[in-house]
């Protein structure tokens, strides 16, 4: 289990978010260019965007994309854009560590829940956010509007 792990905020103009961000996040959003992802951030922070590293010796393992935002259904939540563990640091705690982190920091903030969404297709993940005693609480539709 991994223990020495640092989480940084990242903001939308520091260097760290496409040099150590931008590896990690692209093993989940394999279109993620290094300015598309500046563009999004800098669009995205004014509506609550923030993005997280989690650092184990210098080395960025994990990233989360996150906002909290208020609703009817949930009142305040704290949802969850991102999730990803580098492949080299899978199975170590890193994603386990990352998820708590967003947790006490959802509570620190008000929030009522901590929400993500998962693609159909990611099985791995979705028995890991069951072994993290997340429920499935609904199916997500979508429209492509492209």
């Amino acid at each position: 289990m991994t223990t020495d792990i640092d989480f940084v905020d990242v903001a939308p103009a520091d260097g760290r978010l496409t040099t150590d961000l931008l590896p990690v996040l692209r093993q989940l959003r394999p279109h993620l260019t290094g300015d598309l992802l500046v563009g999004v951030y800098s669009e995205g922070y004014g509506q609550g965007l923030r993005f997280t590293g989690a650092y184990l010796d210098g080395v960025c393992v994990g990233v989360a994309g996150w906002r909290v935002m208020d609703t009817t259904a949930a009142l305040r939540k704290l949802y969850v854009d991102d999730l990803v563990t580098a492949d080299t640091a899978r199975s170590t705690g890193v994603g386990h560590r990352l998820l708590a982190h967003l947790e006490e920091r959802a509570r620190d903030l008000g929030c009522r829940v901590l929400d993500l969404d998962s693609g159909v297709q990611r099985h791995q993940a979705h028995r890991f956010y069951l072994r993290e005693r997340m429920d499935i609480t609904a199916h997500h539709f979508a429209k492509d509007l492209s």
